[in-house]
């Protein structure tokens, strides 16, 4: 046996002294190593030296295992979207893909083409067929450019080498993390090159090593425990490319003391190891290479560490199944043994089972397979679909044992289930399955089978599964039923959509009752948006027909129904009608089955709607008109006028006899029918109105009968407003002179332009003839000039001539002309009709006068009191100029004091604010200002806010937004605030009035002092700042008028006493109460800090506002006030004593008897909790008199419950549920039965109080009660002693598994392993079996610690140990039961 071990030691390399000191074990005696196979080529081996001709095409093959899949709808590969995909990818990258599927469901790709058409190629396949992970690495901010490179080309080439994503934060992101999302294999080799570049671009010091990849791990150490410490001891990054980078290059990055360290250490790990190292190279079956791994290479990992030895896998994607094992010589054997000891420790089976039958297996929720496997943890069962096999995976004598119980389970359900399958048309689907799936679950619970509709080959077909008998049954009612429904009728029903909501009906409840009557029938209306009158009717042909007679039907008694009648009802009497509640108005159509409507609130029409029957809106008519006579003095009056004159009194379009009703009240007047003989005419109405009507009609038929003549007259309608002159004055004129009634067309009528005459034939002439001269003399246009100063031009035609617009409007579009910009000639010309040009020429005449007697005087108001005197855009202004009717100019924002300057300059539009009512024109402007109208937006425009508090020189005045900047504000703009702490009137800057006389002059008007934010101030100069001045320009009496209203709004501020406890209350929820008061009064109201708990509240604005706001918070206090006292009067407390047990009586049922007690007496009635110290108090708080009236209600209950007689009787807890019954039917029919209350004691309840059961009542009840339920407790005992016996008798036939010997099966089969465990591990026993077959030094012995005994040594291994047998299965634990679904995906 010596001569092979030569051989390996001779092959391996091993130095001779080496091999001198190695002394072979017993194993490797037993089980030599096997030779080497010649010629292996060297991974870095030398080539020919011959020159090599590259190629530009490159291919590359990868696999992606099954369990790292992305499933498409479990599609398997090659269908639906995989193929699609693949498709895509060949297409965007040019690359070509081909695809296999191996047995085991895992892909293999193999891509041609160009390197980067393969990279990019190798990225989206992975992207889209593997399942992706997430990875994070911190790099410094300073490095994430150098990650990027120029244009993101370095970023996009390391994806391609990786196939990752890589997510490089921006700069306006914090994050130092860049995320790599890809495969696990992509993720280690992106995050290893980023680190290098990271390390590269690091100001530390940066060394690479260049060690060949083999000897990496013993670097690493096992679980990376070597380079862990190693970092840690020398305070340095050491990168080592993962086993998937095939790269020799390790980086070190760190102090320079620290790296130098680091690499001397390494250099000397590498250099030691090459010495030591020899390799063995071992055939083991590709499938078994991921039990020699691990999970997550935990088992290669365990190796390395307990042996010393590297063990070096093949790729994965690779058919290679030869694994290389490294290390010192003395070591490869133990590693070897443990390498095929991990190996061969699990086993894979299949058990061949029809794949329709795996989910009868699996069973529901798994538990068929649970209980299968349940006795074994470590086999793990796979179920592949479209696979006619199990997998079973697990240790060799667990997996015998569970597949003999699969084929079991297998065979049993083969004997019992068939399927069959037929072919339906997919639009029978919906009927055979029904409404929610009811026939197709009624079918199941009736044969006790599983029916599928799906579809195979292109075919559709419905499955069934199940027992023989009842897959025939269901197979024939399935038939049946598609015979049924290739049978059926469809018909098309034409019914008009508004008759849809009547046959539906309230919540559909009509149409649910027809299709209840016809079960068989399918009733489909179009949709909302659909406008069709089409309703489909389908189902069986006699009933469809049955159901289309009855739909025909239902219309037919609609339409009948129909009959619609407005009644024309006061608005006043709707309330009344309707009665309360609607009493009124639901028994009419009770009565008389109509349908009324009312008009909405709101809206002016006053007429309801009857709809039904004929005879029945009449009968509702009659009935609603009775109600209004009834109520108010509603008459009904007739007057006979004969029909000819019927025309002439209501007038062309009916606009005279609309006029008369107008004038009278609104009363309704009808006239008769042409076809009836009748020549009344009915008015109906207010007595009152209808006498007016009455003698109105009178009066016009007997003037018809004298005379009745009608005329009309055409004028062009832009003219009528001319005709009927100011407020009417014209029109009204010409009727007192001639008599005639003048009737123009309203916005209603189509033709504008006709004027009807009615009266006398003379007075008709008369003003025909009166009217046509007006007309005439207006369409005989003539031009005239007259004189303007240009000074006033502006004003006419400023804001695009809406003074002019006016004028020509007035008199009859009269076109009005004005020099044009720069022209200064004075002349306007005026054409059109003469009698309007007049009328124009007097209005310009008389707007010149009041333009000259205006004047302008000056106002002065500090600049920073100015957005406050504005108000909110601009509404106090408004206000002013709209009342007095001038025009106020508030200066620049930004104006500097220029000593030169002359305030008689126009300033220019958008650099001050405006306000006009009458614009004023102003001197030294050429003639574009005049028609260029100041921007709206312009008028109210706010300081800037970085302005506020600032002075003309620009330098910074203390403001109060800074003083109040702790302080919660609302209302105005900081600008309008006064400086804190005014006192007697300090704090309100000089206000000075400027009047500026006729001769030029200006008379300042002081109104009061400086304030101290002036004593410190630069020194102002003489006379108000121009910043300060607004002017007012307009009559004189209404410029003072202004002046005194705009000086009027100059804030102010003041402090009102009220207590901090009210300040909450004041402002209100999110400072609604607050927010409102401002907004009413138009202040500013600034309360106190919360820290500092200031009895003040200070209010700025305008004298009368802050005064009404004063008043409106000192009522609001009053008010706080009397609350407080009515709270403390509702807290009167009242305490009773009462026993806990009665508390659920005073409670009542979900609190009904307290909560009545509660809203009797409005008080707050609080029990306590169950185990309080005071449990047995009750606490009543409200009004003295409410709490003492609630407590003698309470205490009449006690009272009644003391009366009551309690009994305790012993039952056996055994019968307890059975006296309750289901949700406590039982005891409730006996508490009914006897009129008692029964307790049952609770489930935690000691021994000796889990038989009492407590009874309350009359003590008559109580007794009847008592012996019923003692009956009934023998009764059930019996039933259960019976039940016991017939248990005991068949026990032996259902074994129940135990798992400690809970049971004899248990006991013994426990026994017989423990006796076992014992031979075989032990080495001396009374019975000495023989020892067996030894091996020393084999990888199952046990190595503890320390030095043990023989006995401890020879002991059997733990199996039940996961660190000396751990799963190599998945990554779940063995101890976990196994999912009967398969691995997860």
């Amino acid at each position: 046996m010596q001569e092979p071990m030569a051989a390996i030691s001779m092959k391996t390399g091993v130095s001779g002294g080496e091999g001198e000191a190695y002394e072979p074990q017993s194993y490797d005696e037993v089980f030599p190593a096997l030779p080497e196979s010649a010629g292996l080529p060297e991974a870095n081996g030398g080539g020919t030296g011959a020159m090599r001709i590259g190629t530009s095409v490159v291919t590359q093959v990868f696999m992606v295992p099954y369990n790292e899949r992305k499933l498409y709808s479990n599609e398997g590969f090659g269908e639906g979207n995989g193929v699609r995909i693949c498709l895509d990818i060949m297409r965007e990258t040019g690359a070509v893909i081909e695809t296999s599927s191996g047995k085991d469901h895992s892909l293999t790709f193999l891509v041609t083409g160009k390197q980067n058409e393969v990279l990019e190629a190798r990225r989206k396949i992975l992207a889209n067929f593997q399942m992706q992970m997430v990875g994070e690495v911190s790099i410094p901010k300073e490095h994430h450019r150098c990650i990027l490179g120029a244009k993101a080309v370095r970023l996009k080439e390391l994806e391609k080498n990786t196939a990752t994503k890589i997510n490089v934060p921006s700069i306006a992101d914090p994050s130092d993390v860049i995320t790599v999302t890809g495969t696990r294999e992509g993720i280690d080799k992106a995050i290893h090159e980023i680190k290098v570049i990271s390390d590269e671009q690091s100001k530390q010091a940066y060394e690479r090593v260049s060690i060949p990849k083999k000897y990496h791990p013993f670097i690493a150490g096992a679980h990376n425990e070597k380079v862990s410490a190693l970092m840690a001891e020398t305070g340095v990054r050491v990168n080592i490319p993962p086993l998937t980078v095939q790269k020799d290059e390790l980086t070190i990055a760190g102090e320079k003391e620290g790296v130098l360290i680091a690499k001397e250490r390494i250099l000397a790990i590498y250099q030691e190891m090459e010495k030591k190292c020899t390799t063995i190279s071992l055939e083991v079956a590709k499938a078994q290479h991921r039990y020699v791994i691990g999970p997550k290479g935990n088992t290669i990992a365990e190796i390395l560490q307990e042996t010393g030895v590297s063990v070096e896998m093949p790729p994965s994607e690779s058919s290679v199944g030869t694994i290389i094992l490294r290390g010192p010589q003395e070591k490869l054997g133990h590693a070897l043994c443990m390498v095929y000891e991990k190996a061969n420790s699990v086993r894979s089976v299949y058990v061949n089972a029809p794949a329709w039958i795996h989910k009868y297996i699996i069973g529901r929720k798994g538990e068929e397979i649970r209980r299968i496997t349940q006795n074994f943890p470590k086999v793990h069962v796979e179920f592949t679909e479209k696979d006619e096999r199990i997998k079973i995976e697990g240790p060799p004598e667990e997996v015998e044992a569970a597949q003999k119980a699969l084929e079991a389970k297998v065979d049993d359900l083969v004997s019992r289930l068939v399927f069959d399958e037929i072919t339906v048309d997919p639009k029978f689907y919906k009927h055979i399955i029904g409404k929610s799936g009811a026939n197709v679950n009624r079918m199941k619970e009736e044969t006790g089978v599983t029916i599928n509709i799906g579809e195979k080959n292109g075919n559709n077909y419905i499955r069934i599964e199940g027992d023989k008998a009842g897959v025939a049954k269901a197979k024939k009612e399935l038939e049946d039923m598609v015979h049924k429904l290739e049978n059926e009728k469809e018909k098309d029903l034409i019914i008009d959509q508004r008759y849809y909501k009547s046959i539906i009906g309230t919540k559909g409840e009509k149409i649910r009752e027809v299709r209840e009557k016809f079960n068989q029938v399918q009733i489909m209306f179009p949709s909302l948006g659909d406008k069709r009158d089409v309703v489909t009717i389908r189902g069986p042909r006699e009933d469809v027909d049955k159901c289309s007679q009855h739909l025909m039907k239902l219309v037919k008694e609609l339409s009948e129904n129909s009959y619609s009648q407005d009644v024309p009802i006061y608005k006043q009497f709707h309330k009344f009608i309707i009665g309360k509640r609607g009493a009124n108005i639901q028994k009419i159509r009770d009565e008389t089955h109509t349908k009324i409507e009312l008009p909405a609130e709101g809206v002016e029409n006053d007429v309801i709607t009857i709809t039904g029957k004929k005879e029945n809106v009449e009968e509702a008519r009659k009935r609603i008109q009775k109600i209004q006579n009834e109520l108010a003095n509603i008459v009904t009056e007739e007057i006979s006028i004969p029909p000819r004159y019927y025309h002439s009194i209501i007038g062309p379009r009916g606009k005279l006899i609309n006029s008369i009703m107008e004038d009278c009240g609104g009363v309704t007047i009808k006239f008769p029918s042409s076809e009836s003989n009748n020549d009344n005419v009915v008015i109906r109405g207010p007595k009152e109105d209808v006498e007016k009507a009455k003698q109105l009609l009178k009066e016009m038929s007997n003037e018809r009968q004298q005379t009745c003549n009608c005329a009309e007259v055409r004028a062009k309608a832009k003219h009528h407003r001319y005709l009927i002159g100011r407020n009417g004055a014209r029109i009204k004129k010409l009727r007192d002179s001639t008599g005639a009634r003048i009737v123009f067309p309203t916005e209603k009528d189509e033709d504008k332009e006709i004027i009807t005459i009615l009266g006398t034939k003379e007075a008709v002439e008369k003003a025909k003839a009166e009217l046509e001269a007006t007309i005439a003399d207006m369409d005989n246009v003539v031009e005239v000039e007259m004189k303007v100063d240009p000074k006033h031009h502006r004003h006419f035609v400023a804001r695009r001539g809406e003074v002019l617009s006016q004028i020509s409007e007035q008199f009859g579009d009269v076109r009005i002309s004005f020099p044009r910009s720069g022209n200064m000639s004075d002349k306007v010309t005026l054409k059109g009709a003469k009698e309007c040009i007049e009328g124009a020429k007097a209005r310009i005449l008389e707007i010149v006068d009041e333009l000259d007697s205006m004047v302008t005087i000056e106002c002065i108001i500090p600049q920073k009191h100015h957005r406050s005197v504005m108000g909110a855009k601009g509404r106090h202004v408004q206000n002013i100029t709209s009342e007095f009717e001038v025009q106020i100019k508030f200066p620049d924002r930004d104006m500097q004091d220029h000593s030169n300057q002359q305030f008689n300059q126009q300033p220019q539009p958008q650099q001050s604010a405006q306000w006009q009512a009458t614009p004023q024109w102003s001197s030294g402007a050429n003639q574009d200002a005049w028609a260029t109208p100041m921007p709206q937006d312009q008028w109210a425009t706010p300081a800037p806010q970085e302005e506020w508090g600032t002075n003309t020189n620009q330098e910074q005045w203390p403001t109060d937004a800074q003083h109040h900047a702790d302080q919660w504000s609302t209302g105005m703009q900081p600008a309008a605030w006064e400086p804190s702490n005014p006192l007697n009137g300090e704090g309100v800057l000089p206000v000075v009035d400027q009047v500026k006389a006729n001769d030029g002059s200006q008379v300042p008007e002081p109104h009061s002092t400086m304030n101290q934010v002036d004593a410190i101030a630069p020194e102002e100069p003489a006379g108000p700042r121009p910043c300060d001045i607004i002017r007012i320009t307009g009559k004189k009496e209404n410029c003072e008028g202004a002046k005194e209203a705009l000086l009027a709004l100059v804030p102010i501020t003041i402090e009102v006493n009220v207590p901090f406890d009210y300040h909450r209350l004041i402002i209100g929820q999110k400072g609604r109460a607050v927010r409102e008061m401002r907004d009413k009064y138009d202040v500013n109201i600034v309360l106190s800090p919360a820290e500092k708990k200031l009895d003040i509240i200070t209010i700025s604005g305008s004298p009368a506002s802050v005064e009404q706001a004063k008043e409106a918070i000192e009522e609001k206090c009053r008010q706080l006030d009397e609350e407080k006292k009515e709270k403390a009067l509702q807290s009167f407390e009242l305490k009773i004593e009462v026993d806990p047990n009665y508390h659920p009586k005073i409670i009542g049922k979900k609190g009904a008897v307290i909560n009545k007690i509660r809203t009797k007496h409005n008080v707050q009635i609080n029990f306590p909790k169950k185990g309080d110290p005071e449990e047995h108090i009750i606490t009543i708080i409200g009004y003295e008199n409410a709490a003492t009236a609630a407590r003698d209600d309470i205490m009449k209950i006690v009272n009644t419950l003391n009366e009551m007689a309690k009994e305790e009787v012993n039952i056996d807890p055994r019968v307890h549920s059975r006296l309750i019954g289901a949700r406590g039917r039982n005891i409730h029919k006996i508490m009914e039965m006897f009129s008692v209350e029964i307790k049952f004691p609770r489930p935690t309840a000691s021994p000796e109080e889990a038989g009492i059961v407590t009874i309350t009542g009359s003590e008559e009840a109580v007794m009847d009660a008592k012996d019923h339920l003692l009956n009934l407790e023998e009764e059930y005992l019996q039933d259960i002693g019976d039940f016991n016996r017939s248990e005991q008798t068949t026990s032996w036939s259902f074994p129940e598994p135990s798992s400690g010997g809970g049971g004899s099966g248990g006991s013994n089969s426990g026994d017989a392993v423990s006796t076992n465990a014992g031979s075989s591990g032990g080495n001396s026993g009374a019975s000495a079996a023989a020892p067996g077959f030894f091996v020393k030094g084999a990888p199952w012995e046990q190595q503890k610690g320390n030095q043990e005994s023989p006995a401890v040594a020879m002991q059997a291994p733990d199996t039940a140990s996961t660190e000396e047998f751990p799963s190599f299965g998945g990554p779940v634990s063995p101890l976990v039961t196994p999912s009967p679904w398969g691995p997860r995906r």
